[in-house]
């Protein structure tokens, strides 16, 4: 099952078709997009087998954020190994989590406006929870899984660094900095959630490959490390983490410029694409705010 956000409304998504939930189910499922997330189990079994002939046909830029309005936007930092050592730090012993906020949402296609010269890709898994987890063992974790789809961790890595100790939630939250979609691919739709094939390219440049089951921490391992602190909600997001490839660990560094555009896929998810602009109301392409490079560290404290 795949469920997508068009026009502010919930619809299945099958064979190139779409199809509007509360009309379709005669008004038993609300078209809230993210009200599906409360009554995942139920949806998942009324849409089985389901038959989408009288789905219409849709355009990629119809599709909006397919989650909405979570409760809780949870984030995970050096979460892959080569990340770690391009980064040139010591890869955690313990999850490296951080928060992002709601209102950096954005849909799978679009412009982007850069919030200076320092604004760097990380293409992530997203996981979307379908029940209430609290303290469930990472082999049951998948069970309170709602679906997964595709995401980027856009950061601004001056404001990021500016100061000792980094900061992470700020500088990875300006509006536009949190895309995902292009719609919630149910998690038994998914032959291996535990690897799959991810990647991200800026300008049709290939800049990040690798495969979710290069995690340090799966899937099961964050959902178990989290709900033994706190109930994690339906509807709620984790963005798993990014692998190597980001702009910071380049020589020289690289960072995104306007007109630029960014695709991010992962395998049976789909891909988004977004154009970068300026936030310089002139319109000329200079760049409101200069990149301090001695702002940001040589070593550690990246993501």
């Amino acid at each position: 099952m795949k469920i997508a956000n068009i026009g502010g409304r919930a619809h299945l998504i099958a064979d190139g078709l779409c199809l509007d939930l509360a009309k379709a189910s005669a008004g038993r499922f609300s078209p809230d997009p993210q009200a599906v997330y409360d009554r995942w189990d139920e949806l998942s079994d009324w849409a089985a087998g389901r038959d989408l002939r009288d789905g219409r046909t849709y355009r990629a830029e119809e599709l909006l954020v397919p989650v909405p309005h979570p409760r809780q936007i949870f984030a995970v930092g050096l979460n892959y190994q080569a990340h770690a050592d391009e980064s040139d730090v010591e890869p955690p012993t313990e999850p490296m989590v951080f928060t992002k906020y709601a209102s950096s949402l954005t849909g799978p296609t679009g412009q982007v406006v850069l919030t200076g010269a320092s604004v760097d890709w990380e293409v992530e898994l997203v996981v979307v929870m379908g029940r209430t987890a609290r303290r469930v063992p990472a082999e049951r974790a998948w069970d309170h899984v709602a679906g997964v789809t595709v995401g980027q961790d856009l950061s601004d890595r001056e404001r990021q660094f500016t100061d000792s100790p980094p900061q992470f939630s700020l500088a990875k939250s300006a509006p536009g900095f949190s895309p995902i979609g292009p719609y919630v691919v149910g998690a038994g739709d998914v032959p291996d959630p535990d690897d799959l094939a991810l990647e991200c390219s800026v300008n049709g440049e290939v800049v990040q490959r690798d495969r979710t089951s290069s995690m340090l921490f799966g899937v099961g391992e964050l959902i178990a490390r989290l709900s033994g602190v706190l109930p994690l909600l339906p509807g709620d997001l984790l963005f798993t983490g990014t692998p190597a490839g980001v702009g910071l660990g380049r020589t020289p560094r690289r960072f995104l410029r306007p007109g630029d555009r960014l695709v991010s896929r992962i395998e049976g998810l789909g891909e988004m694409t977004h154009v970068m602009t300026d936030a310089d109301p002139s319109g000329d392409g200079t760049s409101t705010t200069t990149v301090l490079a001695e702002a940001m560290p040589t070593r550690g404290g990246r993501s």
